[in-house]
């Protein structure tokens, strides 16, 4: 799936969203070791990665030739700074009308609107996609992710009070909920 778009950021800077590919291996495996080192509410952490800059390539080269998934990767003067995408649930019948939606910026560009960015050109390409249904697992104490959603539409349909065992915090609530497409 293929995805190209110029947005400008709260702070006025250019920031180009589009679908990672094969080159990018290097760059988003980065992103992804230093993301989830920044963050306790993220589902790995980075030394449980096990992708190397090859295989992430080949991912990233799956992606952007599949019909029904995406990686899109944030970009701001040459620099990796979010990543999202959509996956396909299954491919059975009864599930293939659903997808998972996930997203991981850099914190040095929280707040800027990357990640509503992400979000919506996700929300987009799962529409073209066909899918009906997009879901997410979010931890209920990641507030700022938490009230993006719902102002996206998405609405909670359960919990799991020890859904993640954090390394730092102990147990979190993980909030499934998912968006009608």
């Amino acid at each position: 799936m293929k995805y190209n778009k110029i947005i400008i950021l709260k702070n006025g800077v250019e920031c180009c969203l589009r679908n990672a590919t094969e080159n990018d291996g290097q760059l988003v495996l980065d992103n992804f070791n230093l993301t989830h080192a920044q963050t306790d509410y993220l589902l790995t952490y980075p030394n449980e990665n096990n992708f190397d800059a090859t295989q992430q390539s080949q991912f990233l080269k799956e992606k952007s030739n599949s019909e029904n998934e995406i990686e899109i990767i944030a970009i701001v003067d040459g620099i990796v700074v979010g990543t999202a995408g959509i996956e396909a649930v299954g491919t059975k019948y009864k599930v293939r009308h659903r997808a998972e939606f996930g997203i991981s910026i850099l914190k040095d560009f929280w707040g800027l609107g990357i990640g509503w960015a992400l979000m919506t050109s996700c929300i987009e390409c799962a529409k073209t996609a066909g899918y009906i249904q997009l879901e997410l697992n979010v931890v209920a104490e990641n507030i700022r992710a938490l009230s993006m959603y719902k102002k996206a539409g998405f609405v909670e349909y359960g919990r799991n009070p020890k859904g993640f065992h954090s390394r730092m915090t102990g147990f979190q609530e993980v909030i499934y909920m998912r968006l009608e497409l």
